[in-house]
């Protein structure tokens, strides 16, 4: 992050960078609204709390993007009534189209997470994926958070860079780029135009990311503002490798020129080395080991 800029300039990149990103968010990332897209957000809410999640009545997702993490926990039925915001109006735009799409409600809300428009204790649940590195000043957003969750409300985020995993992260990229013209060459596939020229929001991807977290980071942060029960927990490393080292070779060719047993070698091989992390790697290793951080943990209950 370029020492010059104020916070509220990394806000105001992060607005202009996910409208931009709205537009291709879901197939660039593969997001997915069904039974796949369920069973993978469960999984994470499983995780990230240590046990089986139960039901909650009012959730509020902070930076809920194109709506994967709540509109899936919808589909699961372990939300009911969804409250989503997002400082990216073009976000929630998308979010709302996918919500019409799929048929559920949900109610969408402009807003910063450092400044949250809703009153104290109005949600049983507090959520988000891959948005706490976004924000410039956590430990307000903490406080913001704490204040809205109910007494004996939980928290989860999921999907937060690890410092040490980013770094580790790396390393397939790097491979991959140096690699990329031998594979365009290999399946036939000519340069991708904004690899030469640069995306859209190119530009503001350095700024945006302001964060990647120790895990003791992100529990003292929860602590800090009077949450209990913190919990952090590690998920994805061989598949984080696997899946960076594919999209930078993907990213690096026309799209129309990748071939489909590709993508299915890829999509599949993903989920394979998912479940190997998941079963052998993540109960076992540091959690800042891996490229993915989950948090949880609780509001204490009123006196």
């Amino acid at each position: 992050m370029p020492p010059t800029l104020s916070a509220e300039q990394i806000r105001d990149a992060n607005t202009r960078y996910h409208d931009v990103a709205a537009h291709h968010y879901d197939s660039k990332w593969g997001i997915d609204f069904g039974e796949l897209g369920c069973e993978q957000v469960s999984a994470k809410v499983r995780k990230a709390l240590g046990r089986e999640p139960g039901h909650f009545r009012r959730s509020l997702e902070i930076g809920a993007g194109t709506g994967y993490f709540t509109l899936n926990l919808l589909r699961a039925g372990l939300i009911a009534e969804a409250t989503c915001s997002d400082i990216s109006p073009g976000m929630l735009e998308t979010l709302r189209a996918n919500a019409e799409s799929l048929g559920l409600r949900v109610t969408t809300e402009h807003a910063d997470a450092e400044r949250l428009p809703f009153a104290d204790e109005s949600f049983d649940l507090v959520l988000g994926h891959a948005v706490l590195h976004h924000i410039p000043d956590l430990p307000r957003a903490f406080t913001e958070f704490e204040r809205v969750l109910a007494p004996g409300g939980t928290i989860v985020f999921a999907g937060e860079p690890s410092r040490y995993g980013d770094r580790l992260a790396r390393v397939p990229k790097r491979v991959a780029t140096a690699a990329a013209p031998l594979w365009r060459r290999a399946i036939g596939a000519g340069k991708a135009p904004l690899a030469e020229g640069g995306a859209p929001d190119a530009a503001l991807e350095g700024v945006v990311d302001v964060h990647a977290f120790a895990p003791s980071e992100l529990s003292g942060a929860a602590a800090r503002a009077g949450l209990l029960d913190v919990r952090v927990s590690g998920e994805e490393l061989l598949a984080n490798w696997f899946g960076w080292t594919n999209r930078t070779l993907e990213a690096s060719a026309h799209s129309d020129d990748v071939p489909w047993a590709w993508r299915l070698y890829a999509y599949r091989g993903y989920l394979l080395l998912q479940d190997l992390d998941r079963l052998l790697l993540e109960p076992r290793l540091p959690p800042a080991i891996f490229y993915n951080l989950m948090l949880s943990a609780r509001k204490r209950t009123s006196p």
